[in-house]
């Protein structure tokens, strides 16, 4: 039986983690459990399911190791002006809100393009008026779409929606039937279009704090069970998804000590998983969180100092995760490992996320892409991952929390971020960061 379900998951194009192959041998009735126990008892198995949707990919992963430079689009780049997008804009969203003249593949191809005007302009002046009618007709997509494309295109429409026009009731109308895409979808695209619609509207239709942790106990739960919680077993899409939606909305709380070890615990346990994605994304989180839980030691503290290094050492908040030397033992072996598994392109951003994971731990100030190599004047250059934007200027990601929050809003916006980011004021808030003329 053991055999056959391998090898259905090899023809599957799903792998198993490593946890899950040490439980082969577990008899079968105990190999179920309810995913609704415990976090620790329900660990399944990690799977690769790989889903190609072109531009609107919900599974394109927008990370540390994929971001190189960002394009801005010009109003006219795709030959239109301002005046017809907005008029091709304003059909579209008539033909939304006109379900009973429409079929199933016509509104596919209706909210394709919704997306692609939303995303690539920011569009408030023609969203805003009627964004309440608009809301209710993507929701009756979410609810009772007829394909998995209208589904996910009304997810990633609906998200779109409340980023350009944000509200602080909205997230109590879409949360219910977001939520039971994600749990109850037929089609995993659709499932992880909820998760990253979920991250979405909770930090920007105005959920309450306990609502935010609501929703990342929902991610995390999903983790643990490596998807089984929301019947997708072995599927590392999903199990990604969640792992950075999580590290989303973390990153924009101010105080995580209550949620912390939990989440590292089962961001340790993802490290051994066959997905390279997964793995990068359990990296991530955990420099996250270490970022999050230190601070400078105070000049009466004793900090954590780093080796022939002057100046206030670090000191944790409150407890991070209890078996630090063993993680930093982790996160090195990672940093250095080889694999035929992987492909050369996947190793080389393990090797990477793992070796800034691996500064982040000794230093957990060191944000990504941190260098110690030193300039002419002694000092470090410091966090060097920079975004090319318009101007011949460079955006400067320095801290794990910008990246993350920049992860999130780039699987939403993809290429019309830096449209967003200099347009939206809801956009611009949630990541101000310096930015920086090119001498080159």
């Amino acid at each position: 039986m053991h055999d056959l379900r391998r090898q259905a998951l090899l023809e599957s194009k799903k792998t198993v983690s490593k946890k899950a192959q040490s439980k082969q041998s577990t008899p079968a009735g105990s190999k179920h459990a309810s995913p609704t126990g415990s976090r620790s008892a329900s660990r399944a198995r990690n799977g690769n399911l790989s889903d190609d949707d072109g531009n609107f990919s919900d599974t394109t992963q927008w990370s540390i190791n994929s971001i190189d430079e960002l394009i801005a689009f010009d109003d006219d780049e795709d030959g239109r002006t301002q005046e017809q997008w907005v008029d091709a804009l304003n059909q579209r969203i008539d033909l939304i809100c006109d379900r009973k003249r429409s079929s199933a593949h016509g509104r596919e191809e209706t909210l394709r393009g919704f997306i692609f005007d939303a995303t690539r302009h920011y569009a408030k002046d023609v969203l805003q008026p009627k964004a309440d009618e608009l809301a209710k007709y993507l929701l009756k997509s979410v609810k009772s779409g007829v394909t998995e494309r209208e589904v996910t295109y009304a997810l990633k429409a609906v998200a779109l929606l409340i980023i350009t026009v944000p509200s602080e009731t909205v997230f109590d109308a879409v949360y219910a039937p977001i939520r039971a895409v994600v749990t109850d979808a037929q089609h995993p695209t659709a499932k992880i279009a909820g998760i990253n619609a979920l991250g979405i509207a909770t930090i920007y239709g105005g959920a309450a704090r306990d609502t935010t942790e609501e929703v990342m106990d929902l991610f995390l739960e999903i983790v643990a069970s490596d998807g089984e919680f929301v019947g997708e077993p072995d599927n590392a899409d999903v199990v990604a998804a969640a792992i950075e939606e999580w590290g989303f909305l973390a990153a924009q709380l101010d105080d995580l000590s209550e949620l912390t070890e939990t989440a590292v615990d089962t961001f340790v346990d993802q490290l051994d998983s066959n997905s390279s994605h997964v793995q990068i994304a359990a990296g991530e989180n955990i420099a996250l969180l270490y970022e999050k839980g230190v601070r400078e030691a105070d000049d009466d503290e004793s900090g954590e100092q780093v080796p022939g290094e002057e100046g206030p050492g670090t000191v944790e908040k409150y407890t991070i995760y209890r078996q630090k030397p063993l993680l930093v033992a982790k996160i090195d072996e990672l940093s250095r490992a080889s694999s035929k598994r992987v492909s050369k392109k996947d190793r080389k951003a393990l090797h990477q996320i793992f070796a800034d994971l691996s500064v982040t731990l000794e230093k957990p100030t060191r944000g990504p892409r941190y260098s110690k190599a030193q300039d002419e004047d002694g000092n470090e250059y410091g966090s060097r991952m920079k975004i090319f934007v318009k101007g011949n200027r460079r955006m400067i990601i320095d801290e794990w929390w910008k990246l993350h929050v920049l992860n999130g809003l780039k699987r939403l916006l993809q290429g019309g971020f830096l449209v967003h980011h200099e347009l939206n004021e809801v956009v611009y808030e949630s990541l101000q960061v310096d930015v920086e003329e090119d001498d080159d």
